[in-house]
């Protein structure tokens, strides 16, 4: 049966020294926010990490930010008013998974011939 093949939405946002990234649980839910700041971020931000990609765009390896790197680029490094900033002025892009196969049964063990 395939897996991970659902959509999945993150907001990027640019910055002067690195380049940040954080998952959101649906375009939806992001636009809703942006017009009503009433609604609570946990409902908006998906597992509240922030990520950065060292320059190298959207498509980077992801890393969580250092408050260093917070601290460079936004003037804090409080992720709750990160994560907001982020939100605000970042762009929202949406992927949809790779489709991948798994095991459909590991009792049968290795089926690669030795």
């Amino acid at each position: 049966m395939p897996r991970a093949n659902e959509q999945q939405s993150r907001v990027f946002y640019k910055g002067k020294v690195d380049d940040f990234v954080i998952f959101v649980d649906d375009a939806q839910a992001l636009n809703n926010w942006r017009k009503d700041r009433t609604i609570p971020l946990a409902q908006v931000v998906s597992g509240w990490k922030i990520f950065v990609t060292h320059r190298h765009g959207a498509q980077g390896v992801l890393d969580t930010a250092s408050n260093g790197s917070l601290e460079s680029e936004f003037g804090t490094h409080n992720e709750d008013e990160v994560v907001k900033q982020i939100l605000e002025k970042g762009e929202l892009q949406q992927t949809v998974g790779r489709e991948r196969q798994g095991d459909k049964n590991p009792s049968d063990g290795p089926s690669v011939p030795h």
